[in-house]
């Protein structure tokens, strides 16, 4: 289990946050649908590390984007994005 540190809560367990997608993965709304599909569906699944959307959903409720290598599960940045983002 991975420990997550929330910027707004601190270090909690992985069961508080719900994984939603890569960053990569995110599509515009104005994106032709072939060009949807492929972000969403068809990704390459490399080794390094990857930015990640993540929601601390039985906590604060706060977005965060998360720099996570995908072999070791390192993090090595997490930040608040969205309305609940500290300024």
């Amino acid at each position: 289990m991975l420990l997550i540190t929330c910027p707004h809560c601190g270090p909690r367990a992985q069961t508080e946050f719900v994984y939603e997608r890569t960053v990569d993965a995110i599509v515009q709304p104005d994106a032709d649908p072939t060009e949807a599909v492929a972000a969403l569906f068809t990704r390459t699944n490399p080794r390094g590390l990857d930015e990640e959307l993540w929601r601390h959903t039985y906590g604060c409720r706060a977005w965060l984007t998360m720099t996570r290598h995908r072999v070791s599960h390192e993090i090595t940045a997490i930040r608040a994005i969205g309305p609940e983002a500290l300024p």
